[in-house]
């Protein structure tokens, strides 16, 4: 009988040590550190701080192109801004970015879809694919513009996808599961 518990508490240990194994090339990504990764620019610090850092250095704009860093500016919802990499342009308010650390913490998401909706066209507000709700995020976010790196991104470029025309949603907050969610 004691041999039984003993064994028992044994299974248990080791099924405990498989359920929270974790593969050695996992790794908690923030956006800033994956932005410099794929992009080549060399910018160090918070992602608020990327678009200062970049005057003299590197050449910005509002004009989007494949390899460039969008920039989002602090918010309430993004103390510390957010940086991406422009995967695809889709057109003049519509592109395809790569970037980490949004839908989920320390995740890599590849070509999601951020649209400007800015009043001036100029990417000084957008709104980008949030993977809880399965769509565009319900608030945009505020953006300070594109750095260019100069060079070619350094992640592989597929074919363009078909993506469905892009319909707004009301800026209203969304539940999911009991839950507000806030985009990063």
């Amino acid at each position: 009988m004691k041999s039984v518990g003993l064994a028992a508490r044994f299974a248990a240990v080791v099924a405990c040590a498989f359920l929270t194994a974790t593969p050695a090339f996992a790794q908690f990504w923030q956006c800033a550190p994956y932005a410099r990764k794929i992009s080549g620019i060399q910018i160090h610090g918070n992602a608020n701080t990327w678009w200062g850092q970049a005057a003299g250095r590197y050449e910005r704009g509002t004009k989007p192109k494949v390899g460039a860093v969008l920039a989002m500016s602090s918010s309430r919802r993004m103390p510390l801004g957010h940086v991406a990499m422009v995967s695809r342009v889709v057109s003049d308010r519509e592109v395809l970015l790569t970037h980490a650390n949004w839908s989920r913490r320390g995740g890599i998401e590849t070509d999601v879809r951020a649209i400007d909706v800015s009043a001036a066209n100029d990417w000084s507000e957008v709104r980008v694919w949030y993977g809880p709700i399965g769509g565009l995020g319900t608030s945009s976010n505020p953006a300070r513009g594109f750095i260019y790196s100069g060079d070619a991104p350094a992640i592989e470029q597929a074919p363009a996808p078909e993506l469905p025309p892009v319909t707004l949603a009301s800026a209203a907050r969304v539940a999911v599961d009991s839950a507000v969610v806030i985009a990063e």
